[in-house]
């Protein structure tokens, strides 16, 4: 079967991928992003319900994020040294109080009280989950990593559809009944718990990754972490200016009901979740290094275009941007864990973390430069944030070519 490993797999002999622990906890990112993306999609209703302006908008995006930030290095470096299989499942559960509280919320404290609830159990789903996949990946890092990211994707892509179809039509209170989505991923993660409390001794470090980190000195890798924190700054930077207020953007520009521009940010999102799917395998055919320059560089001309074009050309180049651009998070995941061996779940937490931090920070201060200028002055000054992709070639190159087996002469 699929699932089982040897957990007495040699050093450098990477164990059949365990394609069904990966599908369950890609499943499972899926419900626990659809948690969060509630919270983004329903911002229209907060705003108006509970009179509140941009910044404030903004401090619910930085409390949700700057939790799970802030907990998730801490949980990831506890995780290492002390693995804890059924902790996803109690993150979960911290996600379904969030849920509920939010759902019933009445004032503005309330609404920040369940958002960091959620936070609080992002911080504990993200670094156990990236540790699951890494450990079901078979040796193929980049790809077990593309499809746990990708569940998350298509969850935050949901977000908006629900909140359309469900949330703004029955009111506030309707969040409450995506309880059920808490509760089957608490189901979920029992099962995938289970395995990987067996699959602990998995190696995760090939051969060739040893030699290549063998080779870099720790200078050299303390340097290479600096610039991924600063590539995904610029990356989540800019993916927040579109989560957090891509809507407010269509409706002050084109005049769109809140509806309409919902299925807008869900037609980015969706581009996010192809992108993940596409960079995977692309990062481990290529190496993760390729796809965090291109990637990250590549969507600098689609985000200098995006202020200045229709509403066609906007929903066109959001679609680019959202593929180009989300190939990255999976790369800079595998290339950091890489750098670090037998720091899975804390680099995971580190990078989804920082992820969260720079995206609660940055939702709070574009809230506040729109407040001050325009939303679409915001757009504006993002479009070259992803000029700082030009950090990528100074990234050590971790995987060489594999030589070409010598051909046999001719008799």
């Amino acid at each position: 079967m699929a699932s089982k490993t040897d957990s007495n797999a040699p050093q450098g002999t990477a164990p059949k991928t365990a394609v069904v622990v990966l599908v369950a906890i890609s499943i499972c990112h899926l419900l626990n992003d659809v948690i969060q993306s509630l919270i983004l999609a329903i911002y229209p209703m907060l705003k108006t319900s509970l009179a509140l302006d941009f910044a404030q908008i903004g401090f619910i995006t930085f409390t949700f994020q700057a939790t799970a930030s802030v907990l998730q290095p801490l949980v990831g470096y506890l995780t290492d040294r002390y693995p804890t299989p059924y902790s996803l499942v109690v993150g979960m559960g911290s996600s379904l109080l969030g849920l509920i509280l939010i759902a019933f919320a009445s004032t503005y404290v309330e609404v920040l009280a369940g958002a960091a609830l959620i936070g609080m159990g992002s911080s504990v789903f993200h670094p156990e989950s990236s540790r699951v996949a890494r450990l079901a990946s078979g040796g193929r890092h980049s790809t077990a990593q593309a499809v746990f990211q990708v569940g998350g994707n298509f969850g935050t892509a949901l977000g908006p559809l629900l909140a359309a179809f469900i949330v703004i039509p029955y009111g506030q209170t309707s969040i409450a009944w995506f309880s059920v989505v808490a509760l089957l991923g608490m189901v979920l993660l029992t099962g995938v718990g289970g395995w990987y409390g067996k699959a602990l001794k998995l190696p995760s470090v090939s051969h060739d990754e040893r030699t290549a980190i063998a080779e870099l000195s720790r200078r050299e890798v303390a340097k290479s972490i600096a610039l991924l924190v600063t590539l995904t700054f610029s990356k989540h930077f800019y993916l927040v200016s579109i989560t957090s207020f891509y809507i407010f953007y269509l409706i002050h520009t084109f005049d769109l009901p809140v509806q309409t521009a919902q299925l807008y940010l869900f037609l980015f999102l969706g581009s996010v979740a192809a992108g993940t799917v596409i960079g995977g395998p692309i990062g481990d055919r290529i190496g993760t290094r390729r796809v965090i320059w291109w990637s990250i560089l590549g969507v600098l001309p689609f985000t200098l275009a995006l202020p200045y074009v229709g509403l066609l050309g906007t929903a066109i180049l959001s679609v680019i941007i959202g593929l180009i651009l989300a190939s990255a998070h999976p790369a800079i995941i595998v290339y950091a864990q890489s750098l670090l061996p037998g720091r899975v779940g804390m680099v995971a937490g580190l990078f989804f973390g920082l992820a969260f931090g720079i995206a609660g920070i940055g939702a709070w201060l574009l809230g506040r430069l729109a407040d001050a200028t325009s939303i679409t002055f915001v757009y504006h000054v993002c479009a070259f944030l992803p000029a700082i992709g030009l950090l990528a070639a100074f990234l050590p190159e971790m995987t060489k070519p594999k030589p070409r087996r010598p051909q046999k002469k001719p008799r």
